[in-house]
């Protein structure tokens, strides 16, 4: 595969660390010094689907192509309003689309497991030629705001990208570590006059920071690892780390590893905060849109999620 077109919408409130001190025992410099986030958007007026069809059409339009052309759509995505239908059937029917549709829920990885079912689909199907993956969460409805350890983190987003036939894919992995306990949201469904069950509901993602960091970290370094050989390529001829935008320290942690220049790691970390799954794809489209990639280079993406989900991938932009 390889992608012709990025796409990304984002919600028109800006929530800022200060504005979080009115109701949280925070501050600027605390969150600033422990994520690296400045502030964040959440969704307020808008619906999801919206900023997911918007995010598509972006996408469409950068590939050149029209909702006609689009033969699958893959839809990442953890929780929004919708039970079902999933949302991949909603963002059909809102950018006039008439192909099948996937949901996936595989946390903040879900990009690089769209990515991965893609490459299947474009390799495995000779009719199938444009795939859209469009990534849409919004975190911050899942969030306890009461939590400070966790609600500063989060920010809503949605990223697309449009994937066509191609040799761009070098390397990809993807991998599953249950490991439930570290983050975590449950919920109470609808009672039945059956349940005799004790059920929980945990009022928001419960989230194990220690864990996650040294999961995110050792994970990741794994994935990177396992597709740079698989490429065979060294760290050093990897133009850009497109790292999931998760925490600055995690970041940092995997660019020591790899022993590579700042320069090699754009972040939006800063503005949007940990969009899910909507984080990379979104990224690519701000350095896509900001004239930042150039065609030929090798970009490495890596992501992990609640599961324990991890993945990474090298492919060549040729756009």
């Amino acid at each position: 595969m390889r992608i012709i077109g990025t796409g990304s919408a984002r919600p028109s409130k800006v929530v800022t660390n200060s504005m979080l001190e009115n109701f949280l025992d925070t501050s600027d410099e605390w969150i600033v010094t422990r994520t690296g986030i400045h502030e964040r958007r959440v969704i307020s007026s808008e619906n999801l689907e919206d900023l997911a069809a918007t995010a598509a059409r972006n996408a469409m339009e950068n590939a050149g192509i029209t909702s006609e052309d689009v033969d699958f759509i893959i839809c990442s995505n953890v929780v929004n309003e919708y039970v079902t239908p999933g949302l991949g059937c909603v963002i059909q029917g809102m950018i006039g689309a008439t192909c099948p549709t996937m949901d996936i829920n595989c946390a903040c990885t879900g990009f690089i497991y769209a990515l991965d079912v893609a490459e299947a689909y474009l390799a495995t199907k000779k009719d199938m030629r444009n795939i859209l993956i469009v990534c849409a969460e919004e975190p911050a409805r899942m969030m306890n705001w009461h939590d400070r350890s966790s609600c500063i983190l989060f920010g809503d987003a949605a990223g697309a990208v449009v994937v066509t036939k191609g040799d761009d894919l070098k390397a990809i992995r993807v991998s599953t570590h249950c490991k439930v306990e570290a983050l975590y949201q449950k919920r109470k469904l609808q009672p039945t006059p059956f349940i005799t069950k004790e059920e929980v509901d945990t009022e928001g993602v419960v989230m194990n920071g220690q864990d996650v960091f040294k999961l995110a970290v050792s994970s990741s370094i794994k994935d990177i690892d396992k597709v740079l050989t698989m490429a065979g390529m060294t760290a050093d001829e990897i133009d850009l780390y497109v790292l999931h935008q998760a925490n600055v320290r995690i970041i940092e942690s995997i660019r020591h590893f790899v022993n590579q220049d700042k320069s090699k790691f754009p972040f939006n970390l800063d503005r949007y905060g940990n969009t899910s799954s909507a984080s990379i794809p979104a990224l690519l489209d701000d350095l896509n849109r900001g004239n930042q990639l150039k065609t030929g280079e090798m970009l490495l993406l890596s992501a992990f999620g609640a599961g324990f989900t991890t993945g990474a991938c090298i492919l060549r932009w040729s756009m």
